[in-house]
């Protein structure tokens, strides 16, 4: 498995469609840039398709998203938390300030 999630961007229109799994997804703007990591886990309400319909819904500018489904969501956001940080230095736009995470050298 590849440390970057690197799957296809999706259209928001097809969120219906989405499994209620759970996983790992990242939102991204006009310009296929990240702009969110989130996760649907073990309390999320209809898994996957809920809680990127709900992240979706406070964030006009997200336009696309991209899901890896996981029973190790909370391990895998970790990491495409830290690789992002590694690769552009900072967190995602409407991620925030995350505090408690490690550093990740990817290559």
């Amino acid at each position: 498995m590849a440390i970057r999630l690197e799957k296809p961007w999706q259209e928001l229109a097809s969120i219906d469609g989405l499994p209620g799994h759970m996983g790992v997804f990242e939102l991204a703007d006009a310009q296929g840039q990240v702009i969110y990591i989130g996760f649907a886990g073990g309390r999320s309400q209809f898994g996957l398709r809920g809680e990127i319909a709900a992240s979706t819904a406070r964030m006009a500018s997200a336009l696309g998203f991209r899901l890896e489904v996981t029973t190790a969501y909370l391990t895998r956001w970790q990491e495409l938390l830290m690789v992002y940080r590694a690769d552009h230095g900072r967190w995602p736009a409407e991620n925030g300030s995350m505090s408690g995470l490690g550093r990740l050298s990817p290559v």
